[in-house]
């Protein structure tokens, strides 16, 4: 469906008076980023000169305050672009609000006291799928065997699965060698793009399940590409492969359409798995409530930032859903691996079902890399979310006046308008 990606993220900073930063991201794909930016700058006036202790006290009505301005709601009640902005400027307080008190972001969560981390969240309408009371009460339930949880992690780390070796248009060549390294490396979980050419992806399937271990996981992902019937089509097609989860079969927007997926592809032990392009916890809300989704796919920018991800995981373990976060673009398997070492050491309890999506690439550009290790992710020790970027890297890529992008443009390959 992305023909022709330009991997790029909006970075905001925001500085304290005492000279403090926090920095914020949200991942998108070109020229998008300009339109997100000038979302940005029509919300700045709702957060310069706030105070920060009165932020953190009430941080549920701060985050209604930027996403419920009247003239801007009136483009959509926290959705889109908007959202999008509102992430990038929120995930930069809370990487400030870690900062401060000298902790990675999903140790900061797991300290919480629930009444604490449940005043961080908006209830409005999602208190008919989850109320106040049954998060704080989910939270205290998970209280018991949290420390020993977080050795686990700290000794293990946080598995995932890899989606670097299977990209349409790779060699079977490519394939197969990209598969050997990642087992090599201790991924047991793979994930292979789908949807342009039936017996190509049937072919491709059969390549990587004669590479992998007979019990090692494959997902697939058709990024929003088929018609309902066509998806269930497709997917009884692919079944033979031991297919997990078919991931984004049809519009992102369309429950209806997923639960009538769901419902289909349930006798062949094929889940559905979706939410990386959902628009807010309501959204959210309405997948869970029809079992529209077998996997919960959040994204750390999607949604308006840590506390709507946190309701939606909190939603997530009521409907007995596994969090599987969508990772890959610039920054996001930076964020995600905070939010799902959230999940399992103050939520979920439960690693079953459970795996946080790794590409590869891009992580040179952070101060604070994800690191994997035996095909999971190490959990990371430095304060706050884990975005902050070099300042080389920030030298040659911002656009437009970077090193690299200056070049480009001398050379006629880019144009500014």
């Amino acid at each position: 469906m992305n023909k022709a990606p330009d991997y790029s993220c909006v970075y905001v900073t925001i500085t304290t008076e005492s000279g403090l930063k926090g920095y914020g991201i949200t991942f998108s794909l070109g020229r998008g980023n300009n339109i997100i930016c000038e979302a940005i700058e029509l919300l700045k006036h709702l957060v310069i000169g706030q105070d920060l202790k009165e932020i953190f006290s009430d941080f549920s009505t701060f985050w209604r305050s930027i996403t419920s301005e009247d003239q801007i709601r009136w483009l959509g009640p926290e959705k889109g672009v908007m959202h999008m902005a509102v992430a990038a400027i929120t995930n930069a307080i809370w990487d400030l609000w870690a900062r401060i008190e000298k902790k990675p972001l999903w140790k900061l969560l797991v300290d919480m006291d629930p009444e604490q981390l449940v005043n961080t969240i908006d209830f409005r309408h999602m208190s008919d799928a989850l109320s106040r009371e049954e998060a704080i009460e989910i939270l205290k339930n998970m209280q018991s065997g949290k420390e020993q949880r977080e050795k686990e992690m700290l000794q293990d780390g946080y598995p995932a699965y890899t989606t670097s070796c299977a990209w349409l248009g790779y060699s079977d060549d490519k394939i197969v060698r990209l598969c050997k390294e990642a087992m090599a490396q201790g991924f047991t979980r793979f994930k292979m793009k789908v949807g342009s050419d039936l017996e190509d992806d049937k072919r491709r399937a059969k390549i990587l399940r004669q590479t992998m271990k007979p019990e090692m996981l494959l997902m697939v992902d058709a990024n929003q590409k088929w018609e309902v019937q066509e998806a269930i089509d497709w997917m009884k097609e692919l079944a033979e492969y031991n297919i997990t989860w078919i991931e984004e079969p049809t519009s992102p927007d369309d429950v209806l359409g997923h639960a009538t997926i769901s419902k289909a592809l349930q006798p062949l032990g094929i889940g559905v798995a979706t939410g990386e392009m959902c628009q807010n916890r309501i959204m959210f809300k309405q997948f869970l409530m029809s079992g529209a989704m077998q996997y919960c796919q959040i994204d750390s920018c999607r949604v308006g930032g840590v506390s709507e991800n946190v309701a939606i995981i909190l939603m997530a373990k009521k409907f007995g859903v596994p969090v599987c976060p969508h990772a890959g673009g610039i920054g996001l398997c930076e964020y995600v691996q905070h939010l799902s070492l959230f999940d399992y050491i103050a939520v979920s309890g439960s690693l079953d079902k459970r795996m946080t999506e790794f590409t590869s690439h891009l992580h040179e550009h952070f101060v604070y890399p994800a690191q994997m290790k035996n095909g999971c992710y190490v959990v990371p020790q430095d304060p706050g979310y884990s975005i902050e970027m070099k300042e080389s890297t920030m030298d040659a890529y911002v656009w437009p006046t970077g090193s690299v992008w200056q070049k480009l443009i001398q050379d006629g390959v880019y144009k500014l308008h």
